[in-house]
């Protein structure tokens, strides 16, 4: 029986993307299940004590402990590899827990991070909040200007980390420019690609060191579990990452690795659907509001830029509108089918207003920094009929005096 196919690296590097994301990493028991099995187990039994003594101590293979090794949650970690195109990767409980395990592992009081300005708000607390508290100094940049990395670099400078596209303001990164910059000079980049996932966008094909994951978002796609995932080197990975959550216990779960898993199978095909639908929908915005800000639209800053460097430009993107929050609750308010949710990557749409929700932890000054404004809303665009979506949003707009 092929138990171990789908984990056997001669067969699965030939693979393409689609193929990996049904089969890569499967390991089959002796019961031969077509689907992953889920291992709803906390620990591991030994034939003997010398079983345990060799399993712990590294010189017998074999799983001692689930928050270190579980059959499914291994599955999910391999397929995620491989889809990223890296050696490795360990699956965390939630995407907060894998940016925080990402910069922990390697930063220790004295070094020096320089990040990128717009981002996640939680990603923000990292680093305006967190990090300093540790003796970690952190300065913020625009990741748009790459040469703004370069300035703000010290000696003591270990990680360069940003998102492209970013939440909510969606800037692009030049991957390829900054993550050779920072090579040149040895610093370790960390990539939030949670917006585009490997599907549209495989960061370390243009030289980043490490990237990160809310598996909670387009992995799992349908709003069901939290999940996590970093990716990187197996040396990353094994002796600096795992030392660091094995015993901070981050740990994914093995029914939600399960769940992601299935999410994976149909990854390709509902990123570029709810893509296509996006673009139709920020088009459709485009002639009604003041400004669309997505990646997609040749009216995009960086239109050029993202399209080199994605397949697709995704379902997420933000609008502004002149009437502050009042008017964007009044949009929001108006609704009828999407739903009012700060998620992402969900197969409904869903909107939100970032300034009293996700970002709503960050500081107003840095909030205007950012380009988070009152009047600015965050579209997740889903599976829905995008006909549908628009008749909904036209609906809304009126109400909102737009």
């Amino acid at each position: 029986m092929k138990r171990r196919t789908g984990q056997d690296p001669s067969i699965t590097r030939n693979w393409r993307p689609a193929t990996q994301a049904v089969r890569g990493g499967t390991v089959r028991s002796e019961f031969g299940e077509t689907s992953e099995a889920l291992f709803l187990t906390s620990g591991y039994a030994y034939d003997c004590a010398g079983d345990a003594a060799a399993r712990f101590a590294g010189e017998q293979a074999g799983m001692t402990y689930s928050r270190l090794q579980n059959p499914t949650v291994e599955m999910l970690e391999h397929r995620i590899a491989l889809l990223e195109g890296a050696e490795a990767c360990r699956t965390m409980a939630s995407g907060m827990a894998a940016m925080t395990a990402a910069l922990l592992s390697q930063l220790s009081a004295g070094d020096h991070l320089v990040g990128g300005r717009a981002a996640f708000g939680s990603c923000r607390w990292l680093t305006d909040t967190l990090l300093p508290k540790f003796g970690i100094e952190t300065t913020i940049v625009d990741a748009r200007d790459a040469q703004a990395f370069v300035d703000a670099s010290k000696p003591n400078t270990k990680v360069w980390f940003f998102e492209t596209p970013a939440n909510p303001t969606m800037d692009v990164v030049d991957l390829r420019t900054v993550c050779g910059l920072a090579r040149d000079r040895g610093i370790t980049t960390v990539v939030d690609n949670a917006f585009a996932t490997p599907a549209l966008q495989r960061p370390m094909d243009y030289g980043a060191d490490v990237t990160a994951y809310s598996a909670t978002k387009m992995m799992d796609g349908q709003g069901r579990v939290l999940a996590g995932a970093v990716c990187g080197t197996e040396e990353f990975i094994t002796n600096t990452l795992l030392p660091f959550t094995r015993n901070t216990g981050p740990t994914l779960s093995a029914f939600n690795a399960w769940v992601v898993l299935k999410g994976l199978e149909t990854l390709d095909l509902r990123i570029r659907r709810q893509s296509e639908s996006a673009l139709k929908v920020a088009r459709f915005l485009e002639t009604r509001v003041p400004q669309v800000l997505f990646p997609g639209l040749p009216s995009h800053p960086q239109h050029d830029l993202a399209m080199s460097q994605m397949a697709m430009a995704g379902c997420i993107f933000a609008i502004r509108l002149d009437g502050g929050r009042i008017q964007a609750h009044a949009l929001l308010d108006a609704l009828n089918l999407i739903d009012i949710s700060n998620n992402i990557g969900d197969s409904r749409s869903l909107m939100t207003h970032p300034s009293s929700t996700t970002h709503s932890g960050v500081a107003e000054d840095k909030r205007i920094e950012m380009g988070v404004t009152e009047g600015m809303l965050r579209l997740n665009v889903g599976l829905e009929d995008p006909d549908d979506l628009i008749e909904d949003l036209d609906q809304a707009l009126k109400v909102a005096g737009l």
